[in-house]
């Protein structure tokens, strides 16, 4: 036997090209294959070759469909998109929307930061700093309502089931049940004292009192509020401000001239009612010296 396979090596040749022809491999099992899923042998022949060669079955046609094969960035989001989150549907809002926002969010609390640390300056001498503290009071006024705005935008847009914003998720529980009471002390205290300084000489003691009260439950929830946040606003303030973060998100000239808008109306009101802060002034002296002298009045009488 051994002697006729050497002798003849074309009986062995021939059995492989018979079973290859019957085999799945065969020109007639690639054309009926082909039309079973709508490709050509043209399109499958390479697979198949590849699969004879390998050993292994080749990936169906339209595997990869879903993933540019330019683009690395795209393979990268593919392999992370489990760990971020689902991937807006055709049609769905963009997250681009919701990093506008936070961008926003951080710059103006980024320039509250440094308003109020002025503000607080101007606390421990208020007598000779009256004038400099009902000024910065009036410009935190229109950053702060944008803040609010942002703020609050985001919160509606995410309990009224905003693809983008439900993505990003909202902050911690404790953050979102100290947002609503920080935003009422903050409209309290800032409205306290624009009534102390615009009200009537009558109302002053309450508004005073009010305004003190309100100032310090302020002060204890906004020093949670800022340490919780502070990293998030180091990160995001200065992102429109760097060429290079400034591409990434379309609107960055929109954004600072909003907080710039917010500041110059806040320096209009401030000339607005600077001028009242000597009347006011004069007549809480007046006031305090007509009453001082009606006790003085008062204690002479009973003496006598």
């Amino acid at each position: 036997m051994l002697s006729s396979v050497w002798i003849n090596p074309s009986g062995p040749r021939r059995r492989c090209g018979e079973l290859m022809a019957r085999g799945p491999y065969s020109s007639e099992h690639r054309r009926r294959r082909g039309a079973s899923d709508g490709s050509t042998e043209s399109e499958t022949g390479p697979l198949r070759w590849v699969a004879s060669s390998t050993g292994r079955e080749p990936e169906p046609p339209g595997y990869r469909g879903d993933f540019p094969r330019s683009s690395v960035t795209a393979w990268e989001a593919a392999v992370t998109r489990g760990r971020q989150g689902p991937v807006p549907e055709e049609g769905e809002e963009p997250d681009e929307g919701v990093e506008s926002n936070a961008r926003l969010t951080g710059m103006t609390a980024a320039v509250l930061l440094v308003l109020l640390a002025v503000e607080g300056f101007t606390i421990l001498g208020i007598g000779r700093l009256l004038t400099l503290h009902v000024v910065i009071g009036m410009v935190l006024v229109p950053p702060t309502l944008l803040k609010i705005g942002s703020t609050t935008w985001r919160f509606a847009q995410y309990y009224l089931g905003s693809p983008a914003y439900t993505r990003k998720g909202p902050p911690p529980a404790l953050l979102r049940l100290l947002g609503p009471f920080l935003v009422v002390l903050t409209i309290a205290v800032i409205g306290s004292g624009i009534a102390l300084l615009l009200g009537s000489t009558s109302t002053r003691s309450q508004f005073l009192l009010l305004h003190k009260a309100t100032f310090i439950l302020w002060l204890a929830a906004m020093a949670l509020h800022v340490l919780a946040h502070i990293v998030d606003t180091a990160r995001l303030a200065p992102k429109d401000f760097y060429w290079r973060t400034r591409r990434q998100v379309r609107g960055a000239s929109t954004r600072q001239w909003a907080l710039v808008g917010a500041l110059c109306v806040g320096l209009l009101l401030a000339v607005l009612v600077a001028p009242k802060v000597g009347p006011w002034r004069v007549e809480r002296t007046t006031g305090h010296s007509a009453i001082n002298g009606h006790l003085s009045t008062t204690d002479h009488v009973r003496q006598h």
